[in-house]
């Protein structure tokens, strides 16, 4: 039976580290995908719109995360319904999901399984940036046109 998931009124990511290192104990550890050298880590939760948002990094995915805020209640979905919420890098795609231990959650997966020659640095690294880059504005230069013809781009190539 589906139950409210109530909001996280501190930053959940010692509480989502501590239910995946279990997971990763007891479910995942012998699976062809698994990769020991990469530590369980929430990077980078914060409040965004009273949600928390931050990246998942496992020994076997990189995920972005948004769990209820400080107040907030869920409604329950169904696990695996899918929605897209429009964040500061643009839309992004997520999957419901629910665990013991943290209640329902959405995740977008952004790599899975983990690429073989990822270190365990540079994976923590990759989910910090990850968890930046997910809340930061698009790059957009003002000089250059949205739909440049073929003049608008001589144009700029002779810079006038």
């Amino acid at each position: 039976m589906q139950t409210v998931t109530n909001g996280f009124q501190l930053n959940p990511a010692a509480q989502l580290e501590r239910v995946f290192q279990a997971i990763a104990a007891r479910d995942m550890h012998q699976l062809p995908f698994f990769q020991p050298q990469i530590p369980v880590r929430a990077c980078g939760f914060q409040l965004f719109e009273q949600q928390w948002i931050g990246s998942l990094l496992t020994p076997w995915m990189l995920s972005l995360l948004v769990l209820p805020g400080p107040d907030q209640q869920w409604q329950p979905r169904e696990v695996g319904d899918k929605l897209a919420l429009m964040l500061p890098c643009g839309n992004v795609r997520f999957t419901v999901g629910e665990i013991d231990g943290c209640g329902q959650y959405l995740a977008s997966s952004l790599m899975s399984p983990l690429d073989k020659h990822l270190g365990a640095q540079q994976a923590v690294d990759l989910a910090e940036h990850t968890a930046r880059m997910a809340l930061s504005l698009p790059v957009v230069d003002g000089n250059i046109p949205s739909n440049p013809g073929r003049r608008a781009l001589f144009r700029l190539s002779q810079g006038t």
